[in-house]
């Protein structure tokens, strides 16, 4: 068994493999932890940036649910607006008509009167539900709200004349 030339090829194999062995595995290992500690780097970087993606989501969630939130006030505000100058403007043209009507009816002879005041209350009467009903089925929210804003100014420089 010793003096065969291939039990000595196996034993300088094995040895030799033997002594390649640790260098190799260092080799190999030190590659594998660099790699590994790559890939560790690259993963935490990606928790980073997801629990930043996370965090400016839910930042941008609640700023979200703030600009709702004083949308809907600032709608509140301009219906209770709306409102008060629908009623202060109503209020004025009702006084500006009622005065309007009183110097026809001192002009005009008690027959004149009853028949013009009949005919401009059923034409008015006819007009405001007409324009009302096209109004209703024809305008958009912002149409009417630039609509309500037209007739304010209107009225309002009315009333200065």
């Amino acid at each position: 068994m010793f003096s065969d030339p291939q039990f000595w090829v196996a034993v300088s194999f094995f040895l030799f493999i033997a002594a390649i062995f640790n260098p190799v595995r260092k080799v190999l290992t030190s590659n594998l932890d660099t790699q590994i500690n790559e890939i560790k780097s690259k993963i935490d970087d990606a928790e980073k940036l997801k629990m930043d993606a996370e965090r400016t989501l839910t930042e941008l969630k609640q700023r979200q649910l703030e600009v709702e939130n004083e949308i809907n006030k600032l709608k509140i505000e301009s219906d209770k607006k709306i409102d008060e100058l629908k009623n202060l403007s109503s209020k004025k043209l009702s006084e500006q008509i009622e005065k309007k009507k009183l110097l026809a009816d001192s002009k005009i002879q008690q027959l004149i009167r009853d028949t013009n005041i009949g005919i401009k209350n059923y034409i008015t009467n006819v007009a405001v539900e007409t324009a009302v009903t096209i109004l209703q089925q024809n305008l958009s929210n912002e149409k009417k709200s630039e609509l309500i804003d037209k007739s304010v100014n209107d009225f309002e420089s009315i009333l200065k004349n």
